[in-house]
This record gives C-alpha cells, sequence and structure tokens, in this order.
C-alpha cells in the first residue's frame, strides 16, 4: 500500500482539525507537521476537542494515525556541547514528546544535531545521553533522520546512526527517517537505492526505517548543501524518485513529502497524483499557480 502525504501546517484556529483537511485537500492519506514554529518555543495550548474531530474526520477517510509524523523543531541541538542550550534541547524535546502523547502521534522526526566544533565522538556521546533523559520518560518513537551533512551535521552517514543506536539505553524507541535529497546530497547513490538498502541491512538498521521524506534535489550528488528541489526537477530525477517510493522494500513505511512551495502556494496535491500515476508532468509549476489563481 502506498502510504504517501506532505508536510502540513497546524494552526491555533483549527490545529489537528486542520492539518487533517489540509491533507484530505491533497489527496493524501498521511501527513507531518510541527506542534508549533520549527525556529523558536512558542507552542499553543492543545485543543482536546479538535483533536477528537481530526481523529473522527481521519477514521471516515482510512488516514492510520500510526503512519501520522511530527517533526521536531530545528531549535533542539542534542549534539551542542553548551550546558544551558543543551539542557534546554532536553528540556525542549521531551515537552514536545508529551506533546506527540497528547495529539495521539506516537512517532517523532529528529535532527541528530550538529558538534559546532566539538568533534563527532563527543558529539555522539552529548546526543546518546540526552536521548537516554528523554527517552526514559516517552512512549514517543524518535526517528533520527538522515543529515545531508551540512557544517558540522551528525547523521551524515549511516554509520553514526548506528553508533547512536549502539550507545542509548532504549534503541527499541528509536528508529530512523531517511531523506532522500539528504542522502543524494550526502554522497549515496540514490540511483541505485537497493545498494542504499543494502548498506542499512548490513548494519542491521534497516527494520528501523519508519518514515522517508521525499524531495528531490537542487544540488550534484555528495554536495552536502540540503537544497531541496520539487520532484522531478532536481538532480535525483522523477524516475529515481518513483523507483524509491515504490521499492517493495519500503512498503507500509509513509513517505512525506518537503518539496518547496511554488511561489507561496503548495505543490503536494499535483506532485502526490504524479507519484500516483508514475508519470512526471512537466507542467507541474504552472498547474499549481493555476490551481491556486484560479
Amino acid at each position: 500500500m502506498l502510504i504517501i502525504g506532505s508536510h502540513v501546517s497546524f494552526k491555533k484556529d483549527k490545529q489537528l482539525l486542520g492539518s487533517v483537511m489540509e491533507t484530505l485537500s491533497y489527496g493524501a492519506n498521511t501527513f507531518m507537521f510541527y506542534t508549533g514554529a520549527p525556529q523558536n518555543t512558542n507552542r499553543i495550548p492543545l485543543n482536546k476537542e479538535l483533536i477528537l474531530d481530526a481523529k473522527k474526520l481521519m477514521k471516515e477517510h482510512n488516514i492510520d494515525i500510526n503512519n501520522v509524523i511530527v517533526h521536531a523543531p530545528y531549535i533542539i541541538n542534542l549534539a551542542n556541547g553548551d550546558i544551558s542550550k543543551y539542557d534546554f534541547s532536553i528540556k525542549f524535546l521531551k515537552q514536545e514528546c508529551k506533546r506527540c502523547e497528547e495529539i495521539g502521534v506516537n512517532k517523532l522526526v529528529l535532527h541528530p544535531g550538529s558538534h559546532v566544533g566539538l568533534g563527532v565522538d563527543v558529539a555522539i556521546e552529548n546526543i546518546c545521553n540526552a536521548l537516554d533523559v528523554v527517552l526514559a520518560d516517552t512512549s514517543t518513537m524518535i526517528l533520527l533522520e538522515t543529515m545531508a551533512g551540512k557544517g558540522t551535521e551528525i547523521g551524515r552517514n549511516f554509520e553514526e546512526i548506528k553508533r547512536i543506536f549502539n550507545l542509548v539505553k532504549y534503541p527499541e524507541k528509536l528508529g530512523i527517517c531517511l531523506d532522500t535529497c539528504h542522502l543524494s546530497d550526502a554522497g549515496y547513490n540514490v540511483d541505485k537505492f537497493d545498494d542504499v538498502l543494502d548498506d542499512l541491512e548490513r548494519l542491521d538498521l534497516l527494520s528501523k526505517v519508519k518514515c522517508i521524506h521525499i524531495n528531490d534535489s537542487k544540488n550534484e550528488n555528495g554536495s552536502h548543501k540540503d537544497r531541496h528541489e520539487n520532484i522531478g526537477f532536481g538532480k535525483i530525477g522523477f524516475d529515481t524518485l518513483i523507483n524509491i517510493i515504490y521499492n517493495n522494500r519500503l512498503n507500509n513505511i509513509p513517505k512525506i513529502l518537503e518539496t518547496p512551495y511554488i511561489g507561496e502556494y503548495p505543490p503536494y496535491k499535483f506532485e502526490i497524483e504524479m507519484i500516483r500515476n508514475k508519470k512526471f508532468d512537466e507542467k507541474l509549476k504552472e498547474k499549481v499557480i493555476a490551481h491556486y489563481e484560479k
């Protein structure tokens, strides 16, 4: 079964209900959202009635909440050695996990962090110590996202992710979120994606993949830049992304689009149509603009 969706908004007035309504407008059967702005700590109180209404609407349209993903805010950096910033990151991540529990979503995607000059070994130790504190007190599974290797990011290769799994106290509460743009920018040959999956299997990590971010890339393989592009308009290409999405080894894993807006408009309805039809539409961007400006 193809489980496909995109990033959607989570706004004060309708919260999760609005997220579900937006998802349905794209013809999707899953979605991902932030519980607040990814760049700051502002968080609105959760409305239980809106959550119940959202779950009712999800049930009516066969959206399984177990396939829904929350993304942790970017300002969390568990690799940071600055004590005040480190403690803040732990506290804020614990809060986000609690919000996931209140909403009923059981998976939270997290960027592992950046070592900001400390080096990989110290950074991984910091990440693991922080995860031990957070995971001890939550039922939320944290999905470590594979990163492009920009700056001092941790998670630029599977071996770094594996080291975290090996060192944490609760590896059963950890999963992995693959990102196609990040993988390509990190240097993995996504044209031969079964080889990439073989690398994961060799490290006993393939079963840990619980979500996949589907994005094309503006940059050449191995660029370490992390700039997403719309499906089929980047350096990865439509056919390669289709082969990843429909790979039998990734059945029943939620695929989430994080592609850029076309001007001020979300492209997801039309990108999902392309994916379902397995046919690239070179006029995608014109169609998006025409749809929202009619």
